[in-house]
């Protein structure tokens, strides 16, 4: 069984991949464009072995949602992107272009951080009062009991 993972670590979390995701995909602006590009197209511009350090580095954000305990389906859903990611880059040419575009590492950083946003907004339901109706129980008992005990007295 996995140990649970406080607010604090999901949120210590969150940061860390926010500053990986916006070194790998969006480092660099361009200039005069809006767009922004980062090291991991950038070394996806070496044929396949480009590609495989890629896929190797975005392994990163699965393993910080592993730690934050991220759902089954959020994971897959990173695999997912960090497949399409890989296989996308392969084609040559039209591959790299992909890879300055797909930009997986900021998508799977956005899904774990709305994953754990929701998770962190969700407070659990606090636990049944059990004490409490126990004790407003044996006092209604209590009182009954005083109550029965007077009135047969009195009569």
């Amino acid at each position: 069984m996995a140990t649970p993972v406080s607010r604090e670590q999901k949120q210590a979390a969150l940061a860390r991949l926010d500053r990986f995701s916006r070194m790998a995909d969006n480092a660099i602006g361009i200039p005069f464009t809006r767009f922004r590009i980062g090291f991991e197209p950038l070394i996806g511009l070496v044929p396949v072995l480009g590609d495989f350090a890629g896929l190797i580095m975005s392994c990163y954000v699965l393993v910080e949602a592993q730690r934050a305990g991220a759902s089954s389906r959020v994971k897959g859903q990173m695999v997912r992107n960090m497949l399409i990611d890989f296989f996308g880059g392969l084609v040559p040419v039209v591959g790299d272009a992909f890879d300055f575009a797909w930009k997986a590492n900021a998508r799977n950083t956005k899904l774990l951080r709305d994953y754990l946003e929701t998770e962190l907004q969700t407070r659990p339901r606090p636990p049944f009062p059990w004490k409490q109706l126990v004790v407003i129980v044996g006092i209604l008992s209590a009182l009954t009991a005083l109550g029965v005990l007077l009135l047969g007295a009195t009569a």
